[in-house]
């Protein structure tokens, strides 16, 4: 099965998470946290930064490391390399999400998640 890289960041303000509904594809309409591929020339936490730049409009700065959610799909086996992160500057822009709301940790359970990112929760509500 083929494997897919990706970054997700999860971006925390005012003790709440930033959470993004998908805009595309088959899971369009989930929730998620934002980020995308690691290209090939890329480190994870130079991906994450240029994919929150693209998806959001915003410059962050990567705090820690949390974890990484390995998920398999129907068609392919994802690793998402988890980070706590916050945002440095910019106005939030969505240009590939729906919608994206601040959720405090606790309330992230009865959300329609992807389900890798809803393996993150757990993660989250330890942590924050």
């Amino acid at each position: 099965m083929n494997t897919i890289q990706v970054v997700a960041a999860v971006i925390s303000h005012n003790n709440k998470i930033l959470i993004t509904q998908r805009g595309y594809g088959d899971f369009k309409g989930k929730w998620e946290f934002p980020g995308g591929k690691i290209e090939p020339d890329e480190i994870p936490q130079e991906a994450l930064i240029r994919e929150i730049k693209e998806e959001l409009l915003v410059t962050i700065r990567i705090i820690d490391y949390i974890a990484t959610i390995d998920y398999d799909y129907p068609k392919f086996h994802l690793s998402m390399q988890c980070f706590l992160c916050q945002i440095l500057n910019g106005n939030l822009t969505l240009t590939e999400h729906t919608s994206y709301d601040w959720k405090a940790p606790f309330h992230l359970d009865n959300i329609d998640w992807l389900p890798a990112d809803r393996l993150l929760i757990p993660y989250l509500q330890n942590m924050l």
